[in-house]
């Protein structure tokens, strides 16, 4: 028997200083199994991070192949904005940077090797997609903090991200590195 996702849902005060975005979010987002709870929060993470009118988790999550982590669409439906997460291959993000207008990834993980494995490699446009990287410590504190009822503050000012999940405060700079 297949093992079903896990729903997270996830009451978000957002307070984006850097972009005068302010929004109250309600999330439903299902972990999949084989999905980390690591890339779960790097995921809603680049969603709340990227929050315009038409955004969307993908609809197969971590398992659909032909869309990214978070996508943006506009009212006619085409996609605007590809946000992929993890360390997603050459190959996804030059397709994404093609499909759409913007193009960018969020990562969990070491952003020097995801830039080395991105090395070299044909993406379009690559030197207009940015790379962007959370402290390792801030990802597993906020993961230890998880329940499957969240309340969450999370406020942007000078590229730096103050989340409070849970009652447990975090805080990390917003690290952004270039492909090119």
């Amino acid at each position: 028997m297949a093992i079903s996702a896990t729903l997270h849902t996830f009451a978000v005060h957002l307070a984006d200083v850097d972009r005068g975005v302010y929004e109250e979010l309600e999330l439903r987002v299902a972990r999949h199994p084989s999905e980390t709870d690591e890339f779960m929060v790097t995921r809603l993470l680049a969603y709340c991070l990227e929050y315009e009118e038409g955004i969307t988790f993908s609809e197969g999550g971590v398992s659909a192949t032909d869309e990214p982590a978070v996508l943006v669409r506009d009212l006619t439906g085409r996609i605007t904005a590809w946000i992929e997460v993890g360390a997603p291959d050459a190959e996804r993000v030059h397709r994404g940077s093609k499909l759409a207008g913007r193009a960018a990834i969020y990562t969990h993980r070491d952003p020097v090797k995801v830039l080395a494995q991105l090395a070299g490699k044909r993406i379009h446009r690559a030197e207009d997609i940015p790379l962007y990287s959370f402290d390792r410590d801030f990802i597993a504190a906020a993961v230890a903090a998880l329940e499957r009822r969240n309340t969450a503050t999370l406020s942007i000012t000078e590229r730096a991200l103050y989340l409070d999940l849970n009652g447990t405060t975090l805080s990390t700079p917003i690290e952004a590195h270039r492909l090119v």
